[in-house]
């Protein structure tokens, strides 16, 4: 027996998707670009495991950040897409 078919709205789904997509890509950057740019000589006066914390942030933490909003979006999108009906 099949399941029966959920309407989709996609209008929904794609605004959604889109509201994520952008607000991870914001965080995103402002780990990598602000952290490790912008805000570099003020993060300078905290370290973290001996290295000033800028530093930090541009060479470790954005990839960090960058992984873990990787894992984020894909449990995002899984429920997004239960939400919607969408067959992933």
């Amino acid at each position: 027996m099949s399941r029966p078919l959920k309407e989709i709205d996609g209008k929904g789904y794609w605004s959604a998707t889109v509201r994520l997509t952008i607000t991870l890509l914001v965080i995103w950057f402002a780990v990598s670009f602000g952290a490790g740019i912008l805000f570099r000589d003020f993060l300078d006066q905290f370290s973290i495991g001996g290295a000033p914390l800028g530093f930090w942030f541009a060479q470790n933490g954005s990839i960090y950040v960058f992984v873990a909003l990787i894992f984020y979006y894909c449990v995002a999108m899984n429920r997004l897409e239960r939400k919607f009906g969408v067959e992933g």
